[in-house]
């Protein structure tokens, strides 16, 4: 690999750091000797987050093949990574919630006894990174000076986690300078072993505010700020320190006449969710922007004038490639066309990178995300179902302001979604927060063609919660019906169903950018500037509700299609909605069930 004057010289002065303690907090260095001691790696590197460091570690991941350095001219500053095929998304039968008592975890997690698992894993990292480097990555998960901010400390010896978490997390010493003294840090440890899924283990001691992850180096179970700390441990502690973690993008609505309003959303995977975050208002909805403040994750928190305040504790977004273009989501390919990692997809002849859905013509030839030879004609997929990006937040065209703000912003809405063919209207909004707590607590996703089980079987995922609650899913709707008594003004809570379809097989909704349309109303609404109508399942806007300009061939009969309320359907739903409350019967608040009976007395 060629390198400038300057890179050789950011090179050698980061060089001069490799192995130095960079904090005065007692507690990290002797929890950090204490795992060296049992890792037992060649030598330990202290990671600062300064750019003459990710110079540094990014020549030696090219140097050892790790990455590769991708077209400069086309991607500045981006690199290309493949997995082991063994090893290419999170893995829910491998992860755990490690509690004192099973009940505590909840029906719907795996559960292990502490004392039992830690011994399970301290054996396996034993000597683990004997040959290695450990790396020592310090990282911030929220805005500096935010009272929701949460430290990090991640040791790793993959540094593919290392050069990813300083794209997903705020990392280096500004952690140590939001600690201070303090020891009430979340301790990662992460041991790549030999990735063998035999031995793979994600681990989560909510009591401890520790994560072990072994056996693994795809983001979502090494980078351990993301779905571990951020949601797992977060939900945890933020039921214990009365906030919430939610797997809810945040974004930013701004009129023509510069009013914002926030509004924090939770959908599955495969429901629209980065798109919805990165939206791009049709050419109708002149003088209209949507921010995006983030597009996975919410932490929020009563703040003193009343309202709910969410900060996004990410710096960055670890996206899925297939299906990303220029007309789906515009801010996200702008967003990785420098200092992106991508893994996974296809590489070109030309070291450019190309994964099915991208804008024009695939390759006449190319190398899978194995690395074997492909052309168009080929059976298998280019780049994996789950390929992934890596890109910085401040990439995106339209990051919102407030995005680093460390008061959070206030949310207006709050907004649920699937994706159905069938039940759920376009849009509807609930009677109540509690109405709104139950709406959630039953939300359903049908399964797509990628995923385990039966095509269009509905899977309940709660919140979008279900594989990233970090406790008892039970104990889990209690702190939201709780959080109702700390929140003076509390969001107003919606449903959308962007995926309803006709007896044809059609889409009753465009989806993408006329999404606005229904954001729109969902604004209004919480501003008092629209009507609807009630129904058995809560307030529906009517056909007039919405502006249809612009929306060339779409008539008012087809969105009163897509708002039907079909009353054989709700009863089937009614039935699969007990299949999740009997699992957590023992636990379910009452209100729930009360919820349920007058849902039934409405039908």
């Amino acid at each position: 690999m060629l390198l400038t004057p300057n890179e050789m010289g950011n090179i050698m002065e980061a060089n001069e750091k490799m192995g130095k303690c960079n904090t005065s907090n007692r507690t990290i260095i002797a929890w950090v000797e204490e795992q060296a001691k049992l890792c037992q790696p060649d030598e330990i590197f202290w990671c600062d987050g300064s750019e003459s460091e990710k110079v540094l570690l990014t020549a030696e991941a090219v140097d050892k093949g790790i990455l590769i350095k991708l077209n400069q001219e086309k991607l500045p500053g981006c690199y290309y990574h493949r997995s082991n095929p063994n090893d290419v998304a999170r893995v829910e039968q491998c992860t755990y919630i490690c509690t004192e008592t099973r009940d505590e975890a909840g029906p719907t997690n795996n559960w292990a006894a502490p004392k039992e698992m830690y011994q399970k894993l301290l054996g396996l990292a034993r000597g683990s990174m004997h040959g290695r480097t450990m790396y020592v990555v310090p990282y911030l998960m929220g805005p500096l000076g935010s009272p929701l901010t949460k430290v990090g400390i991640e040791l790793t010896d993959s540094i593919y986690v290392v050069l990813s978490m300083r794209i997903m997390a705020r990392m280096g010493d500004v952690a140590y300078k939001h600690l201070g003294n303090r020891d009430d840090f979340n301790r990662g440890l992460h041991c790549m072993l030999d990735v063998n899924p035999e031995r793979r283990y994600i681990c989560h001691f909510p009591q401890d505010n520790t994560i072990i992850s072994v056996g693994s180096a795809y983001g979502g179970n090494a980078l351990l700020g993301k779905k571990c700390l951020a949601l797992r441990i977060g939900s945890y502690l933020g039921r214990k320190e009365g906030w919430m973690a939610e797997h809810m993008l945040i974004l930013g609505v701004e009129s023509p006449t510069g009013e914002k309003t926030y509004v924090a959303a939770a959908f599955p995977s495969a429901c629209g969710k980065t798109n919805f975050a990165m939206m791009i208002p049709p050419a109708h909805f002149k003088g209209w922007k949507i921010w995006t403040v983030g597009d996975d994750i919410a932490w929020m928190k009563p703040g003193p004038d009343g309202r709910l305040y969410a900060i996004n504790p990410e710096a960055g977004y670890f996206g899925v490639m297939p299906g990303t273009n220029y007309k789906s989501n515009l801010n996200a390919m702008k967003s990785i066309q420098k200092d992106t990692i991508y893994t996974n997809v296809a590489l070109t002849p030309d070291l450019d990178v190309w994964w099915e859905g991208k804008d024009g013509p695939p390759p006449k030839e190319c190398l899978d995300w194995r690395g074997n030879k492909w052309t168009p004609e080929s059976k298998e997929k280019a780049a994996h179902p789950n390929s992934r990006f890596a890109a910085p937040m401040i990439n995106n065209p339209m990051l919102a302001p407030e995005a680093n703000d460390p008061s959070g912003v206030p949310i207006s809405a709050i907004i649920f979604g699937g994706r159905r063919a069938d039940t759920m209207p376009l849009v509807f909004q609930a009677f109540n927060w509690i109405h709104g707590v139950y709406v959630g607590a039953t939300m359903g996703s049908e399964m797509t063609a990628a995923a385990a089980g039966t095509l269009g079987q509905v899977r309940r995922d709660p919140m979008a919660m279900l594989p990233f609650c970090g406790y008892n899913m039970g104990y889990y709707f209690h702190h939201w019906i709780i959080m109702r008594k700390l929140i003076k003004y509390p969001p107003r809570i919606f449903h959308v169903n962007w995926f309803r379809k006709d007896a044809n097989g059609e889409f009753l909704w465009p989806g993408f950018g006329e999404n606005m349309r229904v954001l729109k109303w969902i604004v209004d609404r919480c501003k008092g500037r629209a009507n609807a109508n009630e129904t058995p399942l809560g307030w529906v806007p009517g056909p007039e509700s919405f502006d249809l300009g612009g929306l060339e061939g779409y008539t008012p009969e087809k969105l009163s299609q897509a708002q039907t309320i079909n009353y054989e359907d709700w009863r089937r739903e009614l039935l699969q909605q007990d299949e999740l409350f009997m699992k957590l019967y023992s636990n379910l608040p009452k209100e729930m069930i009360f919820q349920r009976e007058l849902l039934v007395s409405r039908l």
